[in-house]
């Protein structure tokens, strides 16, 4: 059996000890790797009700089988933890080469236990494993920490995800950072990093992966390259601009969250766009390892050259804050980045000072459209200063404090993200019932809603969405697990394309349908942990705005998310109860019983 290292090193920061065992073959085939395995070692170490920031959380990173292989786009490795946000079971997913360098230094995954007395790294070297001291690198930034390790090692080639300030000072919205611009930035699994005394952890391999059937791999790869070369997608509107392609498209559907949702279309979008993008900052492309698509762009601003910003991060910084001036976006990005701070959180809880600052409800005032205000926000919420320090745990705390939670919007204390849901039924299905909360990857439900891959949906109706979203939701997790980028699902790619590579690069026997299994599996154990630490039905909604202010603009004017009847549905087409509790015949039927 190929795809894999074979092992998993488990470090305990309390004893300072670093111990390889192998990767169960049960494990494999039940969770495949990357998130699969993540969630179920956390799931099965850190006990009920424990505190994300103390030593009986555990942080996983782990790779899947495809990461590594030398298929297409195989570069992605996911971040693992109970999230200190909102004490979910979080899974964050990040490219770049760090992921294929962690395989290649000799493991599939590092699961991280404890604190350490005083900050370390952990340093994989072509097989070996050892903590080394990292106080001379802790307050340091993301840039200075990458830069700082690979001199004192000697070794351009080290692969670093890491943490900046904002993980050292516990903001519940800190980020993980691998090669300088790439985030694992959902959920602030950075703090707990920065809780554990852990810096950073490098790596560096040697030779590559094996794969089980190399004839049959190459096979199955004619069809995969003709995908992602043919989908218009991933073959031109991803290559070509980017993310940021995205900003113009949702505008122009009227589910552009402008103004922390105030409205669902900002007039300047153009200038925040991938479009303009590619005419004025754009270097050049940054692909991951594996990659052809280079979605990643390579962008100058102020003489310095760095990565972004990705869609998300664009408008959060941007339309969110009634920001039109992509410099300003940038600037904000690239603090963001080096501060290991999430973008998307980042500029979700900005856009809701804002809002407040708007209605009177807190002292400060910060105008909509101010971009120095932005960045210097950003910095204040990286190094826990003055005001910032009241918003780097994000905006459902900070709005709380004030007294108007309604003006977080997020769901399970999670920020939302760049769709509108009240134009958007399934999208907004998706968002509700996110086992890490207000996540749109997990479930990318503007796939058919907006770009009709892999066949249009009316993003009006409900007819079918519990389905979709279900379907979304597994693929997803079985996606992420095997380590392979989500973007390759809008090629389109199907469950069947996923499993033949599988197969081909294991030797293990994944059909579609046990590959969408997997999926279940992984998104219900997510379910169940969350379930363990308060979260119920109630939790399964969005903010009141977005469920009782109807849209006033274009197509999806005088709309709403209409919550009880997908719900309802959903829970059904999941085999759960009418309370969103899983049954017995459904978890004996994935093998939780």
């Amino acid at each position: 059996m190929d795809g894999y290292a074979g092992t998993i090193l488990y470090a305990d920061l309390t004893n300072g000890t670093l111990i390889k065992k192998p990767f169960p073959q049960e494990l494999k085939q039940q969770y495949l790797g990357g998130r699969g395995l993540g969630v179920k070692l956390v799931s099965d170490m850190v006990p009920r009700n424990a505190d994300a920031l103390g030593e009986q959380n555990v942080i996983v990173f782990a790779t899947g089988p495809l990461t590594g292989s030398g298929v297409p786009l195989g570069a992605r490795h996911q971040v693992v933890s109970k999230s200190p946000l909102n004490n979910t079971l979080c899974s964050s997913d990040s490219g770049a080469f760090f992921g294929h360098e962690l395989k290649l230094a000799g493991v599939d995954a590092v699961v991280v236990s404890g604190k350490a007395q005083k900050p370390v790294f952990i340093w994989l070297n072509r097989g070996e494993a050892e903590l080394r001291d990292a106080s001379s690198y802790w307050g340091m930034t993301v840039n200075e920490t990458t830069a700082g390790i690979k001199k004192d090692l000697n070794d351009e080639h080290i692969r670093i995800a890491c943490i900046g300030p904002a993980g050292e000072k516990l903001s519940r919205i800190a980020c993980v950072m691998s090669d300088q611009f790439r985030a694992a930035g959902r959920g602030g699994l950075g703090a707990v990093m920065g809780s554990k005394n852990l810096k950073a952890i490098a790596a560096r391999g040697e030779g590559k992966i094996a794969v089980a059937e190399p004839e049959k791999l190459k096979e199955v790869l004619v069809g995969v390259r003709k995908k992602l070369t043919e989908g218009p997608v991933t073959s031109q509107s991803l290559s070509n601009y980017g993310t940021p392609v995205l900003m113009n498209v949702i505008n122009n559907h009227y589910i552009l969250p402008t103004r922390n949702h105030q409205t669902a279309y900002f007039a300047n979008a153009e200038n925040i766009s991938g479009e303009k993008m590619t005419a004025t900052t754009l270097v050049r492309k940054k692909p991951c390892y594996a990659c052809f698509i280079a979605c990643g762009r390579g962008t100058k601003v102020d003489g310095i050259e760095a990565e972004g910003p990705e869609y998300e991060n664009a408008w959060a910084m941007g339309a969110d804050c009634g920001i039109d001036d992509l410099v300003w976006v940038t600037r904000a990005n690239n603090l963001c980045n080096d501060l290991g701070l999430d973008a998307m959180s980042a500029g979700v809880t900005i856009a809701c000072a804002m809002e407040m600052s708007q209605k009177g409800y807190i002292e400060q005032k910060i105008a909509w459209g101010d971009g120095a205000a932005m960045c210097d926000l950003v910095r204040k919420m990286g190094y826990r200063e003055g005001f910032g320090d009241e918003l780097a745990d994000g905006s459902y705390r900070f709005s709380q404090k004030y007294n108007h939670p309604e003006l977080s919007m997020s769901v399970k204390k999670m920020e939302l993200a760049a769709y509108d849901p009240r134009g958007l039924q399934g999208m907004g299905l998706s968002y509700a019932t996110g086992v890490r909360g207000g996540d749109h990857i997990n479930g990318y439900m503007i796939s058919p809603e907006v770009l009709g891959v892999p066949q249009k949906l009316d993003p009006f109706t409900n007819d079918g969405k519990a389905v979709w979203t279900k379907a979304f939701q597994d693929l997803t997790a079985a996606i992420d697990a095997a380590g392979i980028c989500l973007f390759t699902s809008l090629a389109p790619m199907g469950a069947p394309d996923y499993a033949a590579m599988i197969s081909a690069v294991t030797g293990m026997t994944v059909d579609e349908h046990e590959l969408m299994r997997i999926g279940e599996r992984i998104w219900t154990v997510q379910k169940l942990f969350n379930m363990k630490e308060g979260y119920g039905k109630a939790d399964d909604t969005l903010p009141l705005r977005l469920l009782t202010e109807p849209l006033k603009e274009g197509e999806p004017a005088g709309r709403v998310w209409q919550r009880d009847p997908l719900l309802d549905e959903y829970y059904a087409v999941r085999g759960w109860d009418n309370l969103g509790v899983p049954t017995p015949v459904k978890l004996k039927e994935l093998g939780l019983a």
